[in-house]
């Protein structure tokens, strides 16, 4: 496994635990039904694994430790779901029998990972005939913003260094239907979608969220013991997403790339 880049602060969990089905994984919702088993890998907080439990008979949620899995077996007891188990599980070597999923989901997964394709061989073998391997992952160049801050182009120099470093792939988004293709898949539907955050509360979340998070996050600890930025170099960034927050006329997009691939 490659190292996690983000890690756990507050500030990532912050951003992680707003997404849901809706907002994060729309190009799956369309295929699902009550009587199918889904394997979520990389559940993180559980926010769109609990969404997703609520429109199949049965979750299998994974993550890489006992303690990031806790995230989302704690919001299942909160939530009260009853109908997800938990997993720590490796995604290059899954121990899963093969066609055990009618659906199997990945949500800005592949993008940290050592091996996309072998983790797509994994997720295919444990896939019924038939069934779907769902994935979705940002693209960190095809990030667009305004106004164009010097440190926001810093910003995301530094991540896309920080995660190559980790043994990840920040530009994911654009690859996954090529290494499907190399998987194996021969029936993939390869689409895009974007986040974008244009309204003061938008702004003032997502643009709050970074300015903590390059200051407390692992990234930010990376950065600095690399001798990839300095402290001082962090904070101009993290004033620069207040700035871009407070401008009237502020306005981020991210790209995703998403597919659905057909097992045969």
């Amino acid at each position: 496994m490659s190292t996690y880049t983000h890690g756990h602060h507050e500030s990532v969990l912050r951003s992680h635990r707003w997404r849901t089905a809706a907002n994060s994984a729309a190009h799956l919702l369309p295929h699902l039904r009550p009587d199918q088993h889904l394997l979520d890998v990389g559940a993180g907080p559980g926010t769109i694994t609990l969404d997703l439990a609520q429109q199949v008979a049965q979750v299998t949620a994974t993550e890489i430790g006992e303690p990031e899995l806790a995230l989302s077996r704690e919001l299942a007891a909160e939530r009260g779901v009853t109908n997800v188990r938990f997993e720590v599980q490796d995604i290059h070597a899954l121990t899963f029998t093969d066609d055990t999923f009618d659906v199997t989901h990945a949500h800005q997964v592949l993008q940290h990972v050592a091996d996309p394709v072998q983790a797509l061989r994994e997720l295919r073998r444990v896939t019924r005939p038939g069934g779907i391997v769902a994935i979705r992952d940002s693209d960190y160049r095809a990030f667009a913003w305004w106004p164009l801050l010097p440190e926001l182009d810093e910003w995301l120099d530094l991540y896309r260094t920080a995660a190559r470093a980790n043994g990840g792939e920040p530009d994911a988004g654009r690859q996954l239907l090529s290494w499907a293709r190399t998987a194996g898949f021969t029936d993939i539907t390869a689409t895009s979608s974007t986040w974008c955050f244009s309204t003061p509360e938008d702004r003032a979340w997502w643009g709050g969220m970074w300015a903590d998070r390059i200051l407390h996050s692992a990234l930010a600890d990376q950065l600095v013991r690399d001798n990839l930025a300095t402290t001082q170099d962090l904070e101009r960034i993290s004033a620069a997403w207040h700035a871009w927050s407070a401008a009237e006329d502020g306005w981020f997009s991210i790209l995703h790339g998403e597919i659905l691939a057909r097992r045969d």
